[in-house]
């Protein structure tokens, strides 16, 4: 009873490296789709941010950005991939940046919505997911293809942030499995260029809950192992992850250890991931440093 009662504290705790890891992946796919000033400002911006390596620049720029997608939305309130863009910039804003709960679940429940009507303007079986069986709702994944990609991963990335800000909340974490499943099928119908970056995903979602309770901590490993293999070792934020999730939960300490030692060698300094392998090394000194309190 008591570890069901950590749980959502536990979701909570890693939610926000989950949501932070996409943001950028959507931005990128989602530029190509927006008018072409848009377009521009999406691409630049998406890309001056994940080469940044002070987060905290980034907190304190990302609201203007914010507003100006809303912007755009009050002329295009229906366009799919504007509504994409700005469910996964508040996601990211309401899990990471977000300095109080209530607030949290504010931002969240818009990127969520955002979300929910840009793929329902895409793919219209969706219209009908809230409150499916999940029998029902896995027929439905079946339709999607490669033109739904980014809205996919648009939604289950604010469902995942919806989720966490949440967390206290049974009825969200009984939406898991629904977002892994998501993230499954968006594997077989995206371009595989950011496939270890959804395997990080799904090593997440995989060990947010322990075996003792369904949690399927094994096939969450071999997605980490994965993610890994696919970035060439140089993924940091999947090898917190990796430590975070399955060496805390299952207490291999060496493993633990080893991974986050790894993670504070290696150069944070690299295109297109600086900011989050920045991130990731400051989670992986907290990490280090309880370290002898955990285990």
């Amino acid at each position: 009873m008591s570890t069901m009662h950590g749980m959502p504290a536990r979701l909570a705790h890693r939610g926000g490296r989950l949501v932070v890891i996409g943001i950028f992946i959507l931005n990128a796919g989602c530029a190509s789709l927006i008018s072409s000033a848009a377009s521009g400002l999406a691409e630049n911006l998406s890309l001056a941010i994940l080469n940044q390596n002070d987060p905290e620049i980034v907190r304190d720029g990302a609201p203007a950005y914010l507003l100006l997608m809303d912007s755009f939305l009050v002329d295009s309130p229906d366009d799919p991939a504007l509504l994409s863009a700005a469910a996964a910039l508040y996601a990211t804003y309401g899990t990471v940046f977000a300095d109080d709960r209530v607030r949290a679940a504010r931002l969240t429940s818009r990127a969520y919505d955002y979300s929910t009507r840009a793929i329902c303007n895409s793919y219209r079986p969706s219209c009908s997911w809230s409150g499916m069986l999940f029998e029902d709702y896995l027929e439905t994944l079946a339709g999607l293809g490669e033109k739904h990609a980014d809205v996919v991963f648009s939604h289950g990335l604010a469902s995942l942030a919806f989720i966490r800000a949440h967390s206290s909340d049974y009825a969200a974490i009984a939406q898991l499995p629904f977002s892994e499943a998501l993230f499954e099928r968006y594997l077989e119908i995206n371009d595989g260029s950011d496939d270890g970056a959804i395997n990080t995903y799904l090593g997440i979602l995989n060990t947010l809950i322990p075996p003792a309770l369904g949690g399927k901590v094994e096939k969450g490993k071999a997605h980490f192992e994965l993610a890994i293999s696919l970035s060439g070792g140089t993924d940091l934020s999947a090898k917190v992850e990796f430590a975070s999730g399955y060496a805390r939960l299952m207490y291999e300490r060496e493993l633990h250890d080893s991974l986050l030692q790894e993670v504070l060698a290696a150069d944070p300094e690299a295109p297109g991931s600086t900011l989050l392998n920045v991130l990731a090394q400051r989670q992986a000194r907290v990490l280090l440093d309880s370290a002898d309190e955990y285990f």
